[in-house]
């Protein structure tokens, strides 16, 4: 099942294990695709969980828009993905921006979340500056790199220029900036400490969104944070330490 319309758009979904009644839901960050789970992480999980893995609004094979890149938007997008697969309630596991995600489904859908793993996830108390310097050219080069050493693919010329043809198009042809400062303050301590689901964080020892790990840590009730060899692209870098660490958290 490639392609399912929901919410007026075609997202690109994968299932591994479907006939297991545990699902876990994997939601990716901004500038990646379903694959930063897909060769490594993901497989292990399948082993005793039913996995759905999905590109977000205009990532991977997902249809391009122009609009809807708010959290409630992506929230919503991820409760009609539920409504899909016919699931009531889904453990969830969010990487950087799909944590946020995550989060903010924890706190607005309680009834529809059971245990949520955060993996390197930044807070929203900064403007679209930083975010365009945290994904910048550099970024998506050293994800490249990352991704091509954990998966033995070879990221060539034109996969490159596609990603940063993505982040163009989200920074310049889209509503993302203007939606990341609707959202900027998100990760209030109010907010925070209204989540009540078990949440597990996963942060890279190396990585400029640790603090953001500790705050998090700090102001949600039923959170533990470890800290992992790696920086943001943790997924790529450390995936047999993070499949660890998520078997653990939902067996």
């Amino acid at each position: 099942m490639p392609l399912i319309k929901i919410n007026n758009q075609k997202f690109h979904v994968l299932e591994l294990n479907e006939t297991s009644p545990d699902p876990i839901i994997m939601i990716h960050g901004m500038f990646t695709n379903l694959s930063v789970f897909y060769f490594n992480i993901a497989t292990h999980l399948a082993k005793t969980h039913h996995i759905i893995m999905y590109d977000l609004r205009s990532h991977g094979l997902s249809e391009k828009v122009k609009y809807g890149y708010d959290l409630k938007t992506m929230s919503n997008d991820l409760i009609s993905l539920m409504n899909f697969f016919k699931i009531q309630k889904a453990n969830l596991v969010g990487y950087s921006f799909g944590g946020l995600i995550s989060l903010f489904t924890a706190i607005h859908h309680p009834e529809s979340t059971q245990k949520i793993a955060i993996i390197d996830s930044p807070i929203t108390d900064s403007g679209t500056d930083d975010t365009i310097e945290k994904y910048g050219n550099e970024f998506l080069e050293h994800y490249m790199r990352n991704y091509s050493i954990s998966t033995q693919l070879t990221p060539n010329k034109r996969q490159l220029n596609k990603s940063k043809k993505l982040f163009d198009f989200l920074l310049h042809e889209t509503t993302m900036p203007k939606d990341l400062i609707k959202d900027k303050d998100f990760s209030s301590a109010e907010n925070m400490k209204s989540i009540h689901q078990e949440i597990l964080l996963l942060y890279g020892n190396q990585s400029d969104c640790l603090e953001d790990g500790k705050l998090l840590n700090k102001l949600i009730p039923n959170s533990k944070l470890y800290e992992g060899n790696g920086d943001h692209n943790l997924p790529v870098q450390n995936p047999e330490w993070i499949s660890k660490k998520l078997m653990e958290f939902f067996n």
